[in-house]
């Protein structure tokens, strides 16, 4: 396990390799002073990654078409197992998608976001099912795109398809920024995302999905995909505010479901033929690595139960601990996959965190008597802010982002993640 390889490895390695910067000219506004701990968030000014201040078709994902009855083993057919890979937020700022113009090479309406992704494809492809994080809208027409400095966010549609080129099979949109570009903005990100061939999760503009998990049949197992958010509102703290337009949406707003509501969606999943079933949280006080109370409190409440399996938490922008619950891993923080966040970015105002995250891949094993139990491997990375490149972080190539990635997650104690190898 890692935490017996740095002992050494990384006190060594750190002798003789620094933490690399990278510079840019774009800056964050100051992130406002944390929220109190059981808030569950933290005030969002710094998610600009850019100046000024804040203001509120493609390939296919790869075949996962086996189904469940094909694989179960004769001896016994309760037993299976399957691995969900994950990454942390998906957040491109304007400078990251001044990028993708520029690998497009100037081409009117052109956004190439691939080489961005080529350091980590192989690791993303590891997995059975891996699931993305979308931050932001996706738009089919690329109008409207992020401006710098605004905390209204809107990417081109040309990112879901590369991300179904480079490994993810389906994402997520359960944000503090779903509402950036109002209901609309989220039918549209939804028929983006399945256009490019990826599943969805989370909130919808089709009230009669209201609810209901995407559910992905691969490896011979249906796994079942469910995304929640602390707000609609672009708040700092969770809310309970619903849009008028779309009550429905109450059902992926945890403040107002609570740990009850969830589990009721995941009963439903298993009830409909889940075996297994992931839940997507968007929680936390931004840019604190260790978990809130509500936090803790919520991942207990869902992992003590039968009904759900891991728990992938997302929002604070840096690496918070993993955790086991009754056999079970929650990631109470992925960190950033991509973004424009970092010291450099903004003045210092941003902790070098923010320029890292993970690919994390979980085994969910289900034995002959239906309990299931986890294991994870990680592989840290961190954004190149030159051309906005996301790459692995090793011990000899980003020494200390590999031990502060470990350090993180390895602080409450209860999980010890083992090294993911594409």
């Amino acid at each position: 396990m890692w935490n017996a390889l740095t002992a050494t490895a990384v006190a060594t390695a750190l002798l003789v390799a620094g933490c690399a910067g990278a510079s840019s000219d774009e800056s964050a506004g100051t992130p406002a002073p944390p929220a109190e701990e059981v808030s569950g968030t933290a005030p969002v000014a710094g998610e600009t990654g850019d100046a000024g201040p804040g203001t509120a078709p493609a390939d296919t994902a790869r075949d996962t078409a086996t189904h469940p009855e094909d694989t179960s083993a004769e001896d016994d057919p309760g037993e299976l197992s399957v691995t969900v890979g994950a990454a942390g937020d998906l957040l491109p700022h304007a400078s990251v998608i001044a990028s993708a113009a520029d690998y497009a090479g100037g081409a009117e309406g052109g956004y190439e976001f691939g080489p961005m992704f080529d350091d980590v494809a192989d690791l993303l492809s590891t997995s059975d099912l891996t699931l993305c994080h979308l931050e932001t809208p996706l738009t089919p027409d690329n109008t409207g795109l992020t401006t710098q400095g605004v905390l209204s966010f809107n990417t081109p549609y040309q990112l879901a398809g590369t991300l179904a080129e480079v490994g993810f099979d389906g994402c997520e949109f359960a944000s503090n920024h779903t509402m950036d570009r109002g209901l609309d903005g989220v039918a549209d990100t939804e028929q983006v995302v399945r256009d490019a061939g990826l599943g969805y999760a989370g909130p919808t503009a089709q009230e009669d999905r209201a609810g209901l998990a995407e559910v992905y049949d691969t490896a011979g197992a249906a796994v079942a995909h469910l995304a929640y958010t602390y707000t609609y509102p672009n708040d700092g703290s969770p809310t309970t505010v619903v849009p008028g337009e779309a009550p429905w949406l109450e059902r992926n707003l945890w403040p107002v479901v609570g740990a009850e509501g969830i589990l009721e969606d995941a009963a439903a999943a298993r009830g409909d033929g889940a075996d297994f079933v992931v839940v997507s949280m968007h929680w936390g006080q931004e840019y604190a690595t260790e978990p809130t109370t509500d936090q803790r409190r919520i991942a207990s409440e869902l992992l003590e139960s039968d009904d759900v399996d891991l728990v992938l938490g997302t929002h604070v922008h840096v690496v918070q601990p993993c955790e086991v619950v009754n056999g079970k891993h929650v990631l109470y923080g992925l960190g950033n996959f991509l973004s424009n966040q970092s010291p450099d970015t903004t003045g210092g105002a941003l902790r070098p965190e923010t320029q890292e995250g993970m690919v994390a891949e979980v085994t969910l094993h289900r034995d002959g008597s239906g309990a299931v139990t986890s294991e994870l491997r990680v592989q840290p990375t961190w954004v190149d802010l030159d051309g906005h490149v996301v790459r692995p972080a090793t011990i000899a190539t980003r020494p200390e982002t590999y031990r502060r990635t470990l350090e993180a997650l390895t602080s409450l104690g209860t999980c010890d993640p083992g090294p993911l190898e594409p």
